[in-house]
């Protein structure tokens, strides 16, 4: 496939595989939003909830690098979350400066229900690929992670 500008064969292939990446990202997405949407969470909210219960109190700081979204989205969502009263905010007492997020007993018990199903809905969202191919996908990925 020829590309408008673009003579590098090694650049049009790291486009082509861009493009893949991006169109598997929406096709998983597309099948885990409706069942995330039955309990009225959106990916974003159930990434504050389960980065909280595994990792404990974060900082919004924290909170934006573990879930790559700006620091307007993220207070936005846990804004939600704090009106549902899922999580709270609590000032640390050494500097008064630094609010952490910890999930509520309601919250903690939402994300403990939820994280199972969404975990299995990933797994089925991906059965197509077996384990060896996960295992080659997951250090890819992680590699082209490291990169930025």
């Amino acid at each position: 496939m020829i590309m408008h500008g673009v003579d590098d064969p090694a650049v049009a292939a790291a486009v082509r595989a861009y493009v893949k990446l991006m169109r598997a990202h929406r096709s998983v997405v597309a099948r885990l939003e409706p069942a995330l949407a039955s309990c009225a969470l959106t990916l974003t909210q159930l990434g504050v909830l389960e980065a909280v219960l595994h990792r404990g109190p974060l900082t919004h700081g924290e909170l934006g690098r573990k879930l790559l979204t700006s620091p307007g989205n993220l207070s936005d969502v846990v804004d939600k979350l704090e009106r549902r009263g899922l999580v709270c905010r609590v000032r640390a007492t050494a500097d008064r400066r630094q609010v952490r997020v910890e999930l509520t007993e309601p919250g903690r018990a939402l994300i403990a229900e939820v994280f199972p199903r969404h975990a299995a809905d990933i797994a089925r969202a991906m059965a197509g690929v077996d384990a060896g191919e996960l295992a080659v996908l997951d250090a890819l990925l992680r590699k082209i992670g490291r990169w930025g």
